[in-house]
């Protein structure tokens, strides 16, 4: 057994499968925000549907309320059958859903589509996630969750903007990108290795260090995913029409504009492990908060194009902290047993947020403006920089 846990240590460290697992993360980027900069000429498209404005948007947003309803039946699976088997059936579901928009004649059909997409991603986000926290642990585990949330960001930079090209040609064309998947499963077929759970060790340092669930901090991470994401996905739900309103922007340029945040986001991500060296989990939500504040503050009130984009950078610093300083706070704490369940709620919470995101926005942005619905966003940010920053001096 000893030998076993050695081979599989040793097979982690590899490049391939640190690769792989990098690679298959930033597919839960693609999941709704490539098709956003197609919104706009989708409801054109389908401007003699009833609620065209409102299901077209839902379209985006539909994956992220079946992934927060599916997350928590892939983290009882992960934990009780296996990692790896759901992953590469979750990569084959996600291609073949994914993609199914470019062919599909009606709008109903299409959501359907995405539903289906939603749960492979939930299957896809889970795992992947739990794979780095049974692979890695201590600084290395911190680093490459702060790698993960960075390729994530990286990815939407090159899938927004390629999805933004595509979309100036034809609103179908970015449903195409979903098709990457299939190219992974060989890969994870082959580099990822099953970890071997339940070892002899884990029951002796349970029984020398007895492990009690977290269930308070557990609850308030879980909040502050749900919050975040509502915040964080007025950009591309509502950012192209923002864009147009105020610049007359094309899709390409609503691609671009939403690249930047998740290119800013990915510095930050992959800055993390710099930044939890020095500092605790409640300074960097602080940072993380503020950021997101001044970049949400300064769109409201933008008059330009550029303005906007300088906006989006500040933000995705901010975002770009949350991910990794979510994981890596729940993941040190939480015992082996429920790291799949612990986790599979935390993917619940982050995309049930994206889902409520525009069911709130939309109504607000109606009565409000678009403008005044972003500094909203800012105000609520610089109130939960507040309370979290009081709830979490409580723990570090």
């Amino acid at each position: 057994m000893a030998r076993l846990a050695k081979t599989i240590q040793e097979q982690t460290s590899l490049l391939p499968v640190k690769l792989t697992l990098l690679l298959i993360s930033t597919l839960t980027v693609m999941a709704g925000a490539t098709i956003a900069p197609s919104l706009p000429a989708m409801r054109e498209y389908f401007t003699a549907v009833p609620n065209a404005d409102y299901l077209v948007r839902l379209a985006l947003t539909l994956p992220a309320l079946f992934i927060a309803l599916g997350a928590p039946f892939v983290g009882i699976a992960i934990d009780r059958l296996g990692r790896k088997p759901l992953l590469l059936f979750a990569l084959l579901l996600y291609g073949i859903a994914g993609s199914s928009g470019f062919v599909l004649s009606n709008l109903e059909s299409i959501l359907v589509g995405r539903a289906f997409l939603g749960i492979s991603v939930a299957g896809i986000m889970t795992t992947a996630t739990t794979l780095i926290a049974d692979y890695y642990s201590g600084p290395a585990r911190a680093q490459f969750l702060g790698l993960q949330a960075g390729f994530m960001g990286l990815g939407g930079v090159l899938f927004l903007s390629v999805g933004g090209f595509l979309a100036d040609e034809n609103w179908r064309s970015p449903f195409l990108i979903y098709l990457m998947a299939l190219v992974f499963i060989p890969f994870t077929a082959v580099f990822l290795p099953e970890p071997q759970r339940n070892q002899p060790k884990t029951a002796s340092n349970a029984t020398n260090t007895p492990q009690q669930f977290p269930t308070n901090l557990v609850v308030l991470t879980y909040g502050i995913a749900l919050i975040t994401q509502i915040v964080f996905y007025l950009i591309p739900t509502q950012l192209p029409f923002y864009l147009k309103q105020i610049a007359n922007a094309s899709p390409s340029q609503s691609g671009l504009a939403i690249a930047i945040s998740t290119l800013f986001s990915a510095i930050s991500s992959i800055l993390y492990r710099q930044f939890k060296a020095r500092l605790g989990f409640n300074a960097i939500y602080g940072i993380a908060f503020i950021n997101i504040a001044l970049g949400y503050g300064l769109i409201s009130w933008a008059i330009s194009y550029t303005v906007v984009l300088i906006g989006l950078a500040i933000a995705g610093l901010g975002l770009g902290l949350l991910m990794p300083n979510m994981n890596l706070c729940l993941t040190s704490v939480t015992p082996d047993a429920f790291r799949g369940r612990v986790l599979s709620g935390i993917t619940t919470f982050f995309f049930l947020g994206q889902f409520l995101s525009p069911l709130l926005s939309q109504p607000l942005s109606y009565s409000v403006g678009l403008g005044a619905t972003y500094g909203l966003a800012s105000g609520l940010m610089l109130i939960l920089t507040g309370v979290a920053l009081v709830l979490f001096l409580r723990w570090r």
